[in-house]
């Protein structure tokens, strides 16, 4: 098979594997996924290494379902996997980093024979236990937790499962329609997989996984090699659960990889904020590659010369029984920290510090009258920040980096409980000043509607340590949390938001970066009149 040829049949599967997470959206009830593209979706050769992923997806999702597969290989076993199987698990620290990730994975069959595997992940809305927060002092206290296991066997639904979660979250009409969501995903990925290996007369995947990981690997290094080898290291502060914690890492690069190292980084702490390493691993991979190589395809090659390692009892090494529920709000900051390390080497790519985290709010909005038999209701919506000035450019308003997810409409938190927004603006001055400004954050306002309250589970960052500008441009503004009345939130943690109150979220702003005495005047007259700043 020349060349050619498998360039088309990878630019397939590219194609395939987006049909794949389309699906997903079409077809699931969480607006996490529906809405805001909290999924991933991708193929993998027989040995379980991922060959090609949709674009569609974030980095903490795919980056860690590439290294999932070969568990549910090892778990399920060999000798145990049938052709219409298929796969699950929301196993933490062998698939996403949190129980409110589900992980399918789908053996492919052709003629009888085993030739690889389709994957996928999403966020559902509840897993039972106290709920999506970071209050948990272990795992055990988060949720279900279901270890791999079939989900189909040989084309027989587990019931036994879907009763199992039926009673035991919420929302379990949206979850069991999730979980179905999921395998249908897969299968749709299968069948466009068989048609186009009968397209190509193919029997199998290995061919082409040889043409992909070669191109990718030898693409990669070439790429590394705009970092001089050495070592680099940063520190940066967030504020953990109330209580500031400082991240730390040595990057050591060479001519066959990057690793990270993150001795000196906070112990795990006793909330739900901790993070393990494979989630840790993925924020730390997708840093060097949009630094190094942003239009590199995702696939068991590109991520291979990325490694990490960490102390035992670090908060990003979090082990079981850990608890890990909001695990993405410290390891989002993982991709600026790394970042940061190499600012010095590369300073025309590396950005100032953004929100990072996304400011996530999940409700669980429940009548104030217990008597009037109105139903309980699980909401959750994404938010984000601005993120950091870049060389050469103003930094992105409410925009979710590094996770790439978009935020759910208004119309579509309000259809699915009782909540209103009344507001969702832009934060005027939020940005850091800078030759180039930081991000704007962004301002929301919302209530329950008449009749109900809501707990609200706070699960914010960059109150206490807001994001740092770089180069001489100014830190962004801190974000923060408070009723309409001014009484302030904790920026962790459940709270209650009574009937009639109103709850204010101020976002926070990207870090500014260069030098604010040299911003074009004709850039500061715009900011003026948009009324980005005052």
């Amino acid at each position: 098979m020349n060349d050619l040829r498998h360039q088309v049949i990878w630019n397939r599967l590219i194609s395939i594997v987006e049909e794949q997470a389309l699906t997903l959206v079409r077809t699931a009830f969480s607006t996490s996924v529906r809405e805001a593209g909290d999924l991933s979706a991708g193929v993998f050769d027989v040995q379980g290494r991922m060959i090609a992923q949709a674009i569609t997806g974030t980095p903490g999702h795919v980056n860690t379902m590439a290294a999932a597969v070969g568990n549910f290989i090892e778990d399920i076993g060999p000798h145990r996997i049938y052709e219409g199987d298929a796969y699950i698990t929301n196993d933490p620290w062998k698939g996403t980093g949190h129980l409110h990730d589900f992980t399918v994975v789908t053996p492919v069959f052709r003629k009888g024979i085993l030739i690889g595997y389709f994957a996928c992940t999403a966020h559902v809305v509840d897993v039972g236990g106290r709920g999506f927060g970071p209050d948990a002092g272990e795992v055990y206290e988060e949720g279900l937790f279901v270890p791999i296991m079939k989900f189909i066997e040989r084309g027989v639904l587990n019931r036994d499962l879907i009763n199992i979660v039926h009673h035991n979250v919420r929302e379990s009409g949206q979850v069991v329609g999730d979980l179905h969501s999921l395998a249908a995903c897969n299968e749709t990925g299968m069948r466009r997989l068989l048609s186009t290996l009968d397209e190509f007369d193919l029997d199998d995947l290995e061919e082409v996984a040889t043409f992909v990981f070669d191109r990718t690997r030898r693409a990669t290094l070439e790429r590394l090699r705009a970092l001089p080898c050495g070592t680099y290291t940063n520190e940066m502060r967030v504020d953990g659960y109330n209580d500031t914690i400082t991240l730390a890492v040595t990057l050591t690069v060479t001519g066959s990889g990057a690793h990270a190292d993150f001795t000196g980084t906070s112990p795990t702490c006793g909330h739900g904020v901790n993070v393990p390493l494979g989630y840790a691993h993925a924020y730390m991979t997708y840093a060097l590659l949009v630094a190094l190589a942003p239009e590199m395809p995702s696939n068991h090659a590109s991520l291979a010369p990325f490694t990490v390692s960490a102390p035992e009892g670090c908060i990003l090494n979090a082990r079981h029984p850990d608890p890990v529920s909001v695990r993405h709000v410290i390891g989002h900051f993982v991709t600026d920290l790394c970042l940061g390390a190499i600012a010095e080497a590369l300073p025309g790519i590396v950005p100032a510090e953004g929100a990072g985290a996304l400011w996530n709010f999940h409700v669980s909005a429940r009548p104030t009258d217990p008597a009037a038999g109105l139903p309980h209701h699980e909401i959750l919506m994404f938010n984000s920040g601005g993120t950091g000035a870049r060389p050469a450019l103003d930094g992105l308003n409410a925009t979710a980096f590094p996770s790439g997810v978009r935020t759910m409409s208004t119309e579509a938190t309000e259809q699915v409980g009782p909540i209103v927004i009344w507001r969702k603006e832009l934060r005027p001055d939020s940005g850091g000043a800078g030759r180039l400004r930081g991000g704007l954050g962004q301002v929301i306002e919302l209530s329950p509607t008449e009749g109900y309250e809501f707990n609200f589970s706070c699960m914010f960052d960059r109150v206490a340590n807001p994001a740092r500008g770089r180069h001489g441009g100014a830190d962004g503004t801190a974000g923060g949390v408070r009723l309409d009345d001014g009484t302030p939130f904790d920026a962790k943690g459940r709270q209650l938001v009574p009937e009639g109150r109103h709850l204010i979220l101020e976002l926070p702003g990207g870090g500014g970066f260069g030098d604010p005495a040299e911003r074009d005047p004709v850039a500061v007259e715009r900011d003026l009149e948009q009324g980005y700043v005052s």
